[in-house]
């Protein structure tokens, strides 16, 4: 489910395929592995648990030789983290492969492939796709054919690369639900799990489709679709920086990640969800087990993570059908809370070293909660170490203080595990469960184009230059949204801001109301839009100055007072994440009217590990 790295070059590639691992390790991992097969047929695998440079330590140590090889940085699902479970597996001698991705039926491919006198040395799901492949290439003409055989028997998600050490010629690549892109060179060709791990080598990729196998050598690249055929896909070039330091033609960090998002919920989704299910043990090892035996859940956070733990609230309720709440993590370790019985204790930080958050985790440990679980961006940080589960989000490396990427792919992440614990609890039927994973792969598309408002959002910024207060209001899920809103704004722009849930208007917000206070309204088009626009009649009343982010079915139509930003309908299940964006794009255009510094906020800190 991590990282992938193969090369079928002239050159020796072991360096090439460790800078690779490096450039994936954002992702997450416990382990690492590397097998170079060399014109003689001499295979050299080198696997160690940690991290990359200490698998790297021993790469230069043995030396190994070769123009062919497959990489991979593992975080542990099937079987726990070890030098055995690491990749890349093997069968017998000769074939040796690298994989992302869950395979569901794993279990009964396993018996079938011990029945046929295959042993297994480790505790993967992977080594099944291994021996599944080689039992096939016995019965094929080449190594293409064998995965492709494979590939059909294999239930689940997975991108996956085989070698064969009798032929140092090929990698064959098959996809399904994780992807892999194709690296194009001069007499060399690649391949990885994201283009990021080989742009020191190439900048021209392919992509591979849903169902795809391929069949890589030096000078060629040869693409089956699902049903067989051989098929062209299209070149691209990159225009993508890798270098986390580098702000690869943005102004700030921050414009950087908030562009950077499609490609962050991507990696989120990567091999947690199939074409239509959720991939429950893609969540960690004996997640089936804890989430069936959930019957609470009590999210901690702080800032921008205590909003997504208040959008989620929503969706464990009114999805799962699990009680659930939200607290701020400084405000919870020093309560005396009661546990309820079978609590799932979920804490959120994109650091995974936020001091309260942590503090309230080993305080949560001591009062009995059933099992606790981290949402975290950061492998190997304390959050991750210290919790019976961690789902990473795999955003990668985020610079600016006010978090973009970070929230949006901790919203996916949750909706993920709100979706996996409905169906452990048998409250989210498959059609359920079909409908929020299509929303959820629409998603990345839907957020690039909730960027192309850039231009329009920066426009509408500029009536913000001279305010020194704004309010933000939001229905339902989308009063969090609203709250995350007013703290970007604050953070970066220095104007203040308040949130509040649409129907608090008459409770004494109205009292703010005037032309010199902009209203910020998030306004899908929803069950509760027909409330929402007697909120906004109730602000138009009062003089107040609207700026309305609608569905274009929402039916409102613009006036002197109040402006309209027309948003494309998507779908209900992800509306919130999508509506985040161009709160995100108002504050970034509105702090640089002001000319406060953007990625630095005076005053505060990106992790901010102390009390």
């Amino acid at each position: 489910m991590c990282g992938i790295v193969g090369a079928v070059a002239q050159r020796d590639v072991a360096d090439i395929l460790v800078e690779g691992l490096r450039r994936l390790e954002y992702r997450g991992y416990d382990s690492a592995g590397v097998a170079i097969v060399d014109q003689n047929n001499h295979l050299n695998r080198i696997r160690r648990l940690g991290k990359v440079n200490i698998l790297a330590d021993a790469v230069n140590e043995s030396g190994p030789i070769g123009g062919t090889g497959i990489a991979h940085t593992r975080w542990a699902t099937h079987g726990e983290p070890s030098e055995t479970n690491a990749h890349p597996h093997m069968s017998g001698e000769n074939i040796v492969l690298v994989h992302n991705g869950i395979i569901e039926n794993h279990e009964e491919l396993r018996e079938v492939l011990q029945q046929r006198n295959y042993e297994f040395r480790s505790e993967t799901d992977t080594e099944v796709i291994a021996h599944l492949v080689d039992w096939e290439l016995r019965q094929s003409d080449s190594l293409l054919e064998a995965v492709q055989k494979a590939a059909k028997q294999l239930t689940g998600a997975y991108g996956t690369v085989v070698m064969d050490r009798r032929d140092p010629e090929r990698l064959v690549v098959a996809r399904s639900g994780s992807p892999i892109v194709i690296g194009l060179g001069v007499g060399e060709n690649f391949l990885a799990s994201d283009q990021l791990a080989l742009l020191s080598v190439t900048r021209r990729f392919i992509y591979l489709e849903e169902g795809d196998v391929a069949e890589i050598t030096r000078r060629k690249v040869i693409i089956k679709d699902h049903r067989g055929n051989i098929v062209e896909r299209t070149a691209t070039d990159s225009t993508i920086e890798h270098d986390a330091g580098d702000k690869g033609g943005y102004r700030h960090f921050m414009q950087k990640e908030i562009f950077e998002q499609p490609i962050a919920l991507r990696n989120t989704l990567e091999g947690r969800i199939s074409q239509e299910r959720v991939i429950v043990d893609s969540i960690g090892t004996g997640a089936a087990d804890i989430l069936s035996r959930v019957e609470h859940v009590q999210i901690i956070a702080c800032g921008t993570s205590y909003n997504a733990g208040m959008t989620a609230r929503y969706w464990f309720e009114s999805i799962a059908k699990i009680s659930c709440d939200v607290e701020i993590a400084s405000e919870f370790r020093y309560r005396d809370f009661v546990t309820r019985p079978n609590s799932l204790l979920i804490t959120l930080s994109q650091s995974g070293e936020t001091a309260d958050t942590l503090a309230a985790l080993r305080l949560a440990k001591e009062k009995g909660y059933m099992a606790a679980m981290t949402i975290c961006n950061v492998a190997g940080s304390s959050l991750v170490r210290e919790s019976d589960l961690a789902f990473m989000t795999r955003a990668g490396t985020e610079i600016g203080v006010a978090s973009t990427k970070a929230f949006t792919t901790q919203l996916a992440a949750l909706l993920i595990l709100v979706t996996a614990l409905g169906k452990q609890k048998k409250t989210v039927n498959q059609a359920t469960e079909s409908k929020i994973v299509k929303a959820l792969h629409e998603l990345p598309t839907n957020i690039e184009n909730a960027l192309s408002f850039d231009s329009k959002i920066d426009e509408l910024a500029q009536e913000f230059a001279d305010k020194h207060h704004a309010l933000f209001l939001g229905r339902g899920e989308y009063f969090p949204i609203a709250l995350e809103a007013s703290l970007k704004l604050k953070e970066i722009s220095y104007i203040h801001a308040e949130a509040y849930a649409a129907g608090e208007l008459k409770h004494g917000p109205l009292a703010l109301i005037d032309a010199d206070m902009p209203v910020v309204v998030i306004a899908p088009a929803n069950d509760l839009l027909e409330k929402l626009k007697s909120n906004i009649e109730e602000v138009k009343a009062r003089g107040g100055l609207l700026y309305v982010f609608a569905d274009k079915q929402a039916g409102l139509e613009a006036t002197d007072t109040m402006k309209i930003i027309a948003m494309p309908g998507v779908s209900e299940i992800t509306a919130p994440i999508y509506y985040t964006v161009p709160m995100q794009l108002l504050s970034y255009h509105a702090a640089l009217i002001k000319g406060t510094d953007v990625d630095q906020p005076r005053n505060l800190a990106k992790a901010v590990t102390v009390e």
